[in-house]
């Protein structure tokens, strides 16, 4: 296992927590601002006035927040006038890992690449079977997550690189081997 996967699996781990605890309590409906302005018995003019803002300010950045319509900073500017921390995380969408994400990805690349492939032997009569066409399919997804690298996340049009185009040749030749 090199370095990169190392990251991931330790990445994945921090982030089953943070998507245990985003399950269990997720954002107040009212905002994070407005919830803890309230638990605090502080007024939006009181915010206001620590902030440097207006009234009216404050209750469009409370709207703001439940809309996803805030920046962070303005969010940590809030945080910090209220007495807290502006906590941030980006994590896989839900009880995703970062290796479910990759996997994906590798199999989607592999699947488009094995249709051109099977595609092309159909046109010269050397069409293979679904198994031997699958194994291969699983064979290459696995190729894919090991030489992880920018291109893996490109458009298909940009992804004819030298060792993939070689990569494939080889799994041709040994489908045409295998017949």
């Amino acid at each position: 296992m090199n370095n990169q996967w190392l990251v991931i699996k330790q990445l994945d781990k921090q982030f089953q927590e943070w998507q245990r605890i985003n399950k269990k309590y997720g954002r107040p409906r009212s905002g994070w601002i407005k919830t803890l302005r309230m638990a605090l018995s502080m007024s939006a003019e009181q915010l206001a006035n620590r902030l440097g803002l207006s009234r009216a300010r404050i209750n469009q950045l409370e709207k703001a927040e439940i809309h996803d319509a805030v920046t962070l900073s303005t969010l940590k500017e809030a945080a910090d006038a209220l007495g807290c921390e502006l906590v941030y995380a980006v994590v896989p969408k839900d009880s995703t890992t970062l290796e479910d994400i990759i996997k994906a990805q590798a199999e989607r690349l592999a699947k488009e690449r094995m249709a051109r492939v099977s595609h092309t032997m159909s046109l010269e009569a050397q069409s293979l079977e679904a198994t031997a066409l699958k194994s291969q399919q699983e064979e290459l997804t696995k190729i894919l997550m090991e030489h992880l690298n920018k291109k893996f996340w490109s458009t298909p049009d940009n992804l004819k690189s030298n060792k993939q185009n070689e990569l494939l040749q080889t799994l041709i030749k040994n489908l045409q081997k295998k017949k």
